[in-house]
């Protein structure tokens, strides 16, 4: 009688686990989390949900990269979460303690998954678990540093595409008489806050607190990791050591800037075909040849 009711209780078991949590990852998905930009504005920045569920867990793996041997590895992931417009979301520690989680909890996880369609697949791919359970160990591991670089390429990329205008707009408020903060502030009075422009409030209330406008400008270009943002910034900390005008400086650093950013067009429109000859080899020159020929080699089949 006992062995007959432990089966149908540790399916109920089962059932309730999951269900609980179904539960707590509904709950998590739903919360919305935030960064707070220089000027106290809130902005609504998404952590993937997997990273939600896990971060609770990430302090019990703190003390293995709180250490000194780990410095250099901490400074260069904060580094990356600074460019990709994480911080105070998520420090170091927590993001290097999620790598270890992430394939911790989920091997037990696939390792059935990848069991059951090894054995639907036959004799053949039952061989295949191990490989496929390293590759799944090793994916899971390298995922989180995969999607911090891409965050990062994202911020990058809408840098980018806005440096062009608001040196325009610098230029412009420049030679219109005003001084360059407050050509800053003028620019960042946007409703729309871009990655550039969240930059830009920093560096205005860095010269607020008291930082030189040199220290923050240089502490920008370092945030961003742009050599074009790097360009810019020590164009302006030079003109501001000789005492140049710094309307001229900024227009000649515009043009050069749209001057880079249509060559990466080019070099992009350049680089297109041949990107586009391996999918015509692999899937659309075959298809065309199986129109053509197919019904050819149907009679010739047929004929012999």
């Amino acid at each position: 009688m006992d062995s007959a009711l432990l089966g149908p209780a540790t399916v109920a078991l089962w059932a309730i686990a999951a269900a609980l949590f179904a539960w707590y990852a509904s709950g998590v998905a739903r919360q919305i989390t935030y960064v707070t930009l220089a000027d106290g504005r809130r902005q609504e920045r998404r952590l993937p949900l997997v990273f939600r569920l896990l971060l609770p867990l990430a302090p019990n793996f703190r003390p293995l990269f709180d250490g000194p041997s780990a410095r250099r590895l901490r400074e260069r992931t904060d580094a990356m979460l600074v460019s990709g417009g994480y911080e105070g979301l998520l420090d170091a520690c927590e993001f290097l303690s999620l790598k270890l989680l992430l394939p911790i909890c989920g091997i037990p996880v696939l390792a059935p998954l990848l069991r059951l369609a090894t054995r639907a697949g036959g004799e053949r791919v039952a061989g295949l678990f191990l490989p496929l359970l390293l590759l799944a160990l090793v994916w899971l591991y390298s995922w989180p540093m995969l999607w911090l670089r891409a965050a990062v390429r994202r911020r990058q990329t809408a840098v980018l595409k806005a440096l062009p205008f608001v040196l325009d707009l610098l230029t412009l408020s420049v030679e219109a008489g005003l001084d360059f903060m407050a050509a800053l502030r003028r620019c960042t009075e946007r409703p729309v806050v871009d990655p550039l422009t969240e930059e830009l409030l920093r560096v205005v209330r860095e010269t607020q607190v008291g930082s030189s406008r040199r220290d923050a400008l240089r502490a920008m270009a370092r945030r961003i990791g742009l050599p074009d943002v790097r360009s810019v910034v020590g164009a302006l900390v030079q003109a501001d050591e000789l005492g140049v005008s710094l309307g001229a400086i900024l227009r000649i650093q515009s043009e050069q800037v749209r001057t880079r950013r249509f060559e990466r067009a080019e070099k992009l429109a350049n680089e297109a075909p041949v990107k586009l000859l391996a999918p015509l080899m692999l899937f659309i020159f075959p298809s065309v040849f199986l129109i053509l020929l197919g019904p050819v080699l149907y009679r010739m089949a047929h004929q012999i």
